[in-house]
Order: C-alpha cells, then structure tokens, then sequence
C-alpha cells in the first residue's frame, strides 16, 4: 500500500480468464455434478440428504422376491400330479422364470442392502446401473412370456391346478408391475448417471 496525495493505492494481482464454473474444480474433485447418483452408494453416509430412491428401490425388489415366490410357490404345490393333460410344460415354464425372477431380486436385494449397511461394494456402481437396466427388462419380458401363455392354456385344465395357476399368474403379474417399475427406476439412475 502506498501513501500519496490523500488517496491510498492498493497493489492488485492481475486477473486471469476463467469461468465462474472453474474456481470450484480442483485436479482432486473433478467435475461437480447434481446428480445424487454419480456418488457411490457406498461411499455416502446414511443422512436425510440421501436420496430416498434407493430405499425405493429395495422395496420394489422385496416385493418382486415374494411375489415371485409366492408364485413359484403356488405352482410347487401341484407339480407331482400326473394328470395335467399337456399343461405340465406351462407350469414348469412359469415356475422356472419365477424362480430366476426370485433369484435375481434377492440378489439385487442382498447387493442395496449391503451397500447401504457395511458401505462394501459387490461390484463398481456403473456396472450395477447398466446390469440392473438390462436385466430388469428381461425379467419383465419373461415375466410378461410365461404369464401369458400360462393363463392362455389355464383353461383345459383340472379345478385343483386351475386354481393354483390362477394365483401363480396373479402373483407373477404383480411381479411383472413391480418388475416394471423397478425396470423405470432403473433407466432414470443410468440416465442420471449417463447424462451428468
């Protein structure tokens, strides 16, 4: 600082060019983002700024894993009978793509759980947004197969097995809507995840 004629000159530093955007990134942090899901679930802490989707989420596939079941589970009860006339390929078809279906919600279950209660990450995040995309709209789409030519052949069957598919079907269509909710869920986060 300088003294003169009644008027104080301050030194200044020369200016560079830069963006308002640039004086937040830093070589470490790299490109900030909204998105809440370019974060590892894994990496965030359980706060009240989590985003609530992922508790959403495994309830959604909660849902699909007693629904599933409760399908396959209908269809267990009468496979031993002999006399299904044909109908046997059916239900054999809807009972192993619901338990698929089973399988694979209790995974996607058993991987948001642990990533939200010990942190620990079964596989990267991008990885489990592109899979989880792709294979939520396979299980809707064998879902949707087996439901349909399941209830087409329900007709010409014995009451005991007629009743037993008609809840088999019933609960593989709610499956089917819980599927595809979770499958839409699913392509917002990779969109999200893509887009930002």
């Amino acid at each position: 600082m300088k003294e003169g004629s009644g008027f104080s000159v301050i030194p200044r530093q020369p200016a560079a060019a830069v963006s308002p955007g640039a004086a937040y990134l830093s070589p470490a942090m790299g490109v900030p983002t909204p998105s809440p899901f370019s974060f590892s679930v894994a990496s965030s802490r359980w706060s009240s700024s989590r985003p609530s989707i992922h508790i959403f989420i495994l309830a959604l596939r909660a849902m699909v894993l007693v629904f599933s079941f409760a399908s396959s589970l209908a269809l267990a009860a009468t496979m031993s009978d002999d006399n299904q006339d044909g109908f046997q390929k059916y239900t054999e078809f809807i009972f192993v793509v619901t338990t698929v279906i089973f399988f694979y919600s209790a995974y996607q279950l058993f991987k948001g759980i642990s990533d939200i209660s010990c942190r620990c990450v079964l596989i990267s995040d991008k990885i489990s947004d592109y899979l989880s995309f792709v294979l939520d709209q396979l299980a809707g789409y064998l879902l949707v197969s087996s439901s349909s030519v399941t209830a087409g052949a329900i007709q010409n069957t014995s009451s005991s097995l007629k009743k037993a598919a008609i809840v088999s079907v019933s609960m593989s269509v709610v499956a089917l809507l819980t599927t595809a909710i979770s499958a839409i869920l699913s392509g917002y986060k990779l969109s999200k995840r893509i887009m930002w």
